[in-house]
């Protein structure tokens, strides 16, 4: 007996469905410049405080990112500030030594929900010194401190 091969078409209604549904996805997936968040006021402005140290503070939550991760100082002292918002997740921060245009001993080992910590280190050398959550360097939590005369 011989087989009946039955092309199915669509009607002009469903194509223009399929077209839509196409356009709104790959506007919607395809750009790599998702807009980000909007950092709360006061993250990382730096300010300098009455003893001349130059002070910042960066927040991480319950995801893989500071808050900002970008942040400008000028050579001398820095006080950087970390704040752990998060309810479950633990961050650190460590500066990438062989990537630093001069080294930085400070760093942030453990930061549980929660906490905050301070460090306090001096630059002198202009430059960008990438950080990370050591934890989470993977997943893409790393940043910039950027030294500017």
């Amino acid at each position: 007996m011989p087989r009946t091969v039955r092309t199915l078409t669509a009607g002009p209604r469903k194509k223009a469905a399929v077209i839509a549904a196409a356009v709104v996805l790959l506007v919607s997936c395809g750009s790599d410049q998702q807009e980000k968040e909007p950092v709360p006021e006061g993250l990382g402005e730096v300010t300098v405080a009455a003893d001349g140290v130059q002070e910042v503070t960066l927040q991480t939550q319950d995801d893989y990112v500071f808050t900002p991760d970008r942040f400008t100082v000028a050579p001398g002292p820095v006080r950087l500030t970390v704040v752990n918002v998060a309810d479950q997740m633990t961050h650190n921060l460590e500066y990438t030594d062989d990537e630093l245009p001069q080294p930085i001993d400070a760093g942030i080992p453990v930061l549980a929900p929660g906490e905050q910590k301070t460090i306090e280190f001096e630059v002198t050398t202009p430059g960008d010194y990438p950080f990370s959550c050591t934890f989470h360097a993977q997943l893409g939590q790393v940043g910039t401190m950027t030294v500017e005369k």
